[in-house]
């Protein structure tokens, strides 16, 4: 091989790294930006998941105080800690809701980053397969 085409297989080299760091500092940074929007979506999950049990705690204090009130005399304490019982499970049932929503709408996760990733691939395989040239079968038949 002489020193040109030396020359033209470093030149190409050279080519492919410097295509091959720009991909994969574009493949960091896009895994970068959904590894945010994941972290972002549990923290709500774990926010939900607290006031999940904060309310149903409440809502069980409540519950049974409404239970113990009821047997008090008057039936106007009777009336009102049932109410209030009420609102705080009806809270707590909305923040369940929310809850059960956060979690059905979970995409799969980096997504987008692996769908890059194989499209990568696949790239990859076509140039490895066109630097490669012909098969010696192929070349039989085409002579």
């Amino acid at each position: 091989m002489s020193w040109l085409g030396l020359q033209a297989w470093k030149e190409r080299l050279g080519a492919c790294a410097q295509e091959a760091k720009q991909a994969a500092q574009d493949r960091f940074a896009l895994a970068a930006l959904e590894w945010a929007q994941e972290r972002k979506h549990w923290q709500t999950v774990l926010v939900l998941v607290i006031a999940v049990v904060a309310f149903g705690l409440v809502a069980a204090l409540l519950i049974s105080l409404a239970v113990l009130v009821y047997f008090w005399d008057t039936p106007h304490r009777i009336g009102v800690a049932w109410t209030i019982a009420g609102v705080w499970t009806f809270a707590w049932c909305l923040v369940v809701y929310a809850l059960r929503s956060a979690l059905l709408q979970k995409r799969p996760a980096f997504a987008l980053t692996k769908a890059e990733l194989a499209r990568d691939c696949q790239e990859w395989q076509e140039w490895c397969d066109r630097q490669a040239g012909p098969s010696p079968q192929q070349e039989k038949d085409g002579a």
